[in-house]
């Protein structure tokens, strides 16, 4: 027969066990949640698998009068296409600068409607946040393809079975040389000239008014890459290549 004492003690190890699986479970779905290269439904690329030198460049955020049309001066005097992941929000205030994209020829994908993080979100939630963005992107006249990027890069069990479902694929990136603070310029240059290979995509946030250093990086970054025998394309064509 167990004592009182040996029995508080079994109840005691299997409570810990079971808080050690708990803890452990969730730290892997952070993970998850974090995670540039997994999710775990459908399609994620954070970068192409190819020996040719093609690079794509990607705007988060915005469009924001503070810097959408420098961005656009930038790009279009060195002749090089982007692809710009625009806030549903953010179009609906300023339907003029995301037109102006669209005009420029770039790409243009969803990047929510809230900017809010898509994890431990509802389904009718996350089909609000993405269809209601992608209304909108089509009003400034694009056509083609509307990919998608969760905000922060965050997903975990509603939205990538959406996307999933509705045969969507889920953007990421492989540098991100200005996502922690804001860097100046020529910080922003060395860490993307140095981290970039032949099928990345770039991630730079340029969009507002505390990220004129980032502006400032682009067109060397483009100037420094060009040099280096890269061609910038946008990432619908860049998916292309790998087909």
């Amino acid at each position: 027969m167990i004592s009182r004492s040996g029995r508080a003690r079994k109840w005691t190890i299997v409570v810990a066990s079971v808080l050690v699986v708990v803890i452990a479970g969730a730290y892997v779905l952070l993970q998850v949640a974090d995670s540039r290269t997994f999710q775990f439904f459908g399609t994620l690329v954070n970068r192409v698998d190819t020996t040719e030198k093609v690079v794509a460049l990607t705007f988060d955020d915005g469009p924001d009068p503070a810097g959408t049309q420098a961005i656009l001066d930038t790009l279009k005097s060195r002749q090089v296409p982007a692809t710009f992941f625009l806030i549903g929000r953010e179009i609906a205030a300023h339907p003029d600068l995301a037109h102006d994209i669209a005009a420029a020829g770039h790409e243009i994908g969803n990047h929510s409607f809230s900017h809010d993080r898509m994890i431990g979100v509802t389904p009718a939630w996350v089909a609000d946040e993405v269809e209601a963005t992608d209304a909108l992107i089509r009003t400034t006249g694009y056509s083609g393809e509307i990919l998608f990027r969760p905000p922060n890069g965050k997903k975990l069990f509603a939205l990538p079975h959406y996307l999933a479902s509705h045969d969507r694929t889920t953007i990421t990136w492989d540098v991100e040389p200005d996502s922690d603070g804001t860097p100046d310029a020529a910080t922003v240059i060395a860490a993307t000239v140095s981290q970039v290979r032949p099928g990345s995509i770039v991630l730079l946030h340029a969009m507002y008014a505390s990220r004129e250093q980032t502006r400032q990086a682009i067109g060397p970054v483009v100037d420094q890459l060009k040099q280096r025998g890269y061609r910038f394309v946008t990432v619908s064509q860049l998916l292309a290549a790998r087909r």
